[in-house]
């Protein structure tokens, strides 16, 4: 049996970025009007079945699409892949992974805004993966080929 993870992306090229690591894509649609696909990833260790998909933008619409995806894959495991856009002094290929979760949209206005509360902190296991894949290089080979894919077309 496949291992089996979903991957959320925000914008069209991170989408067709992760489309272009998976073999045997085939499109899947939600009863309630989302459109998916499910491809396989292939890596020495062994196949992942993936599902991905792409986001909208606001908390309660992109809640709504992660519970719709989650179920409809029947996944344990869920990625949120992106270009880390609103992080300052991340490379192409770094590998960046939260240690603490915040509600951005939480805090109070005022003549100075109060801080938002801390939400959540990822799993120990979870940051110490993220950790040992960061130090590895094969992934960064496949980056390279896949980066140089999209800009060809």
């Amino acid at each position: 049996m496949k291992r089996l993870a979903i991957v959320f992306t925000a914008f069209d090229i991170e989408y067709k970025a992760v489309r272009l690591d998976l073999t045997g894509l085939k499109e899947e649609e939600h009863r309630a009007g989302n459109v998916y696909e499910r491809g396989t990833f292939i890596s020495e260790t062994g196949d992942w079945e993936i599902g991905i998909i792409q986001t909208t933008k606001g908390d309660v619409r992109a809640g709504i699409q992660a519970e719709r995806a989650i179920a409809h894959f029947g996944a344990k495991i869920v990625i949120f892949l992106g270009v880390a856009g609103g992080i300052k002094d991340v490379n192409l290929g770094d590998v960046v992974v939260a240690d603490k979760v915040y509600a951005y949209e939480a805090g109070k206005d005022g003549d100075v805004f109060l801080p938002r509360p801390e939400q959540g902190i990822p799993s120990f296991r979870i940051i110490e993966r993220a950790r040992a894949e960061a130090r590895k290089s094969e992934w960064l080979r496949r980056n390279a080929r896949s980066s140089a894919l999209l800009r060809q077309g």
